[in-house]
């Protein structure tokens, strides 16, 4: 009876993890998103499976299927220190935050409109995977809004899915399918790629097909306010001349020095702005196009709609505006985010014809992170330069060190996507799930009652403050960089108790204080809570039966035939007598036999398999 109640003990809140069985957005029992991250709950590959969030990117969840944060704000509460509680001060108040705001090009005070926070972000185009440049912009809303949650907001997230668009028809007509098909294969893959960096989903992934009616009603009431005008050939356009401020608000742009084509989606999406035929009959050269009437030559009779405005389809930029109108109404949102490249056109005419049909500001806070770079490049589809999750990250240690990558860098910096980036990426996670692990053993080993009433530094000193820092930083324009300096920090001073003890037991030192078991424990439980925002710890789900023996593999335990030892040991002692070129010579007739043997120094050598 003893032994199962110390371990309670000596986990702590670790054990609460096991409890958090909630109803989400996705399915009735599911456990909560956040917590997947812990590593505690297992895979948590079926989570929350691909058919339920299909559903819910049709409409909006109602109100008692939003998240529930509950769970996750009771583990950040406290810190759990043995016999005492040292309580955050993030949930004694909404710790102020604060982002840099495109709109005023400065850090502003977050300060949403009620309690729960409107987020909405700019989502994938179904016509391709998804490549790790774009998973930068959505591991950034992730960040971000674990930030909030972590800090006791509730959050009202959208991010829409674009299921037609000119690239899609191209796709559809060049690969003979239709665009559902194509649409659903892009989707899952995408819902699987956000499973796989352990992104916390959104509350709805609406897509634009399923919202035209709000689009034409959008449409009609700025056309009825002067706004949007109809051509020759039956196109819709926004005329930007009525906008005074276009242009300007997001970016300083040359508004009187545009060229015809330069306010159409083409040039935003990697294609000739020259390319846009709609582009042909508009009146002004800024005007962009809302509505693109059907083209028999081009257009697919299930990418067209039959309205009050005319046979056709909605163009990109409306999609948004419209969807944000459906699930916010006219009130001002809380924060849109997206990535740079998207400032213009994109957002410049969300803003447009979104303020033209409301007569209220459209959105408080506009955020924005950098590129993902190749050689100094821009990865992107157009320049050819991409590598998909799945191509970039084939490994799902690799999946892990891109998530790790991402979230340890300042989101509005550009960020060099190399081998060396990601290898040392993969090193720093290694280094922590070392130090997570021993914690872990150490705990478990050590908890007992004469331990949790020992007084430590570690845990009175250094875990706050650590904590503190980490908070400040989060909730400064998500200084990650600075976050990452305060999570090492507990890990480095974890490894250097650990050290400490070994040395003491190595040197027979009895006068040397026992190991901090209590402070250990303190660590564990304070890189857990920074974990609900880094998300960091986690098993990478496997979706493909590639990938699910690729995750057998590295989990299988390595058995080093008796042959192999025996070489190893003799090697060993060859190097003990520093008989150089025998050592060498064994070293060979291992990796004959499809091993390597790596020395590590004060500790046996390392053996592992070599790679077919």
């Amino acid at each position: 009876v003893a032994w199962p109640m110390m371990i309670c003990i000596a986990l702590g809140s670790l054990l609460v993890v096991s409890n958090a069985y909630l109803t989400t957005g996705f399915s009735s029992g599911t456990k909560f998103p956040f917590l997947r991250n812990t590593g505690f709950l297992g895979v948590g590959q079926e989570e929350s499976n691909i058919q339920n969030q299909r559903r819910c990117s049709s409409h909006s969840l109602s109100t008692s299927r939003r998240y529930n944060n509950n769970v996750l704000l009771q583990m950040a509460s406290t810190i759990d220190v043995g016999n005492k509680e040292i309580e955050s001060p993030s949930l004694s108040s909404k710790k102020p935050i604060v982002f840099f705001n495109s709109l005023t090009r400065s850090k502003d005070s977050f300060e949403p409109a009620g309690d729960v926070v409107k987020m909405y972000t700019c989502g994938p185009t179904l016509y391709d995977a998804a490549h790790v440049g774009n998973f930068r912009a959505f591991l950034t809303y992730d960040i971000m809004k674990r930030v909030l949650t972590y800090f006791g907001w509730d959050v009202d997230h959208i991010c829409n899915l674009t299921d037609v668009d000119d690239k899609i028809i191209k796709k559809c007509r060049a690969q003979d399918v239709t665009m559902k098909d194509l649409t659903d294969e892009f989707e899952t893959k995408f819902f699987q790629d956000l499973q796989a960096l352990n992104i916390v989903m959104a509350k709805s992934y609406p897509r634009a097909t399923a919202h035209i009616d709000d689009m034409v009603q959008m449409i009609q009431d700025l056309h009825k306010k002067g706004y949007a005008y109809q051509s020759d050939e039956g196109s819709w356009y926004f005329e930007v001349g009525k906008d005074d401020g276009y242009g300007t608000k997001l970016v300083n742009l040359d508004v009187q020095g545009m060229k015809k084509g330069a306010s159409g989606a083409g040039a935003q999406r990697g294609e000739d702005a020259e390319a846009d035929e709609y582009d042909a009959d508009k009146v002004g050269v800024r005007d962009f196009c809302l509505w693109k009437a059907f083209k028999p030559n081009f257009d697919l009779e299930e990418a067209s709609w039959d309205t009050a405005i005319g046979k056709g389809r909605p163009g990109w930029h409306l999609e948004c505006s419209a969807m944000i109108h459906h699930y916010f109404g006219d009130d001002t949102i809380d924060v849109h985010c997206g990535g740079i490249d998207l400032k213009f056109p994109h957002h410049e005419n969300e803003i447009a014809q979104s303020e033209a049909t409301t007569g209220k500001k459209f959105c408080q806070c506009w955020v924005h992170n950098g590129f993902v770079n190749i050689d100094n490049e821009k990865m992107s589809k157009s320049k050819g330069n991409f590598f998909t999750l799945r191509e970039a990250c084939p490994k799902p240690a690799e999946v892990r060190a891109y998530r790790y990558l991402v979230v340890s860098s300042q989101y509005r910096n550009p960020l060099s996507f190399t081998q060396a980036a990601m290898g040392a990426a993969n090193g720093a996670l290694k280094r922590l799930d070392a130090v997570r692990a021993n914690i872990e053993k150490a705990v478990i080993a050590g908890g007992s009652e004469e331990s949790e009433t020992t007084a430590s530094e570690i845990a009175d000193t250094l875990v706050p403050k650590e904590l503190a820092n980490f908070e400040t930083a989060i909730a400064d324009d998500l200084s990650m960089p600075r976050a990452t300096a305060s999570l090492f920090a507990l890990a480095k001073a974890a490894e250097a108790e650990f050290k400490r003890v070994k040395k003491a037991k190595k040197d027979k030192d009895e006068n040397s204080p026992p190991l901090d078991v209590v402070g250990l424990r303190a660590i564990l439980d304070a890189i857990l809570k920074m974990d609900a925002v880094f998300g960091i710890f986690y098993e990478v789900p496997a979706f493909t039966e590639e990938e699910k023996e690729e995750i057998a593999r590295e989990q299988m335990p390595l058995v080093v035939p008796d042959e192999v030892m025996k070489l190893v040991e003799e090697r060993v002692a060859a190097k003990e007598s520093q008989n150089w070129e025998l050592a060498d010579v064994l070293r060979g007739q291992i990796g004959e036999l499809g091993f390597a043997v790596q020395d590590v120094k004060g500790k046996p050598p390392q053996v592992t398999k070599l790679a077919n």
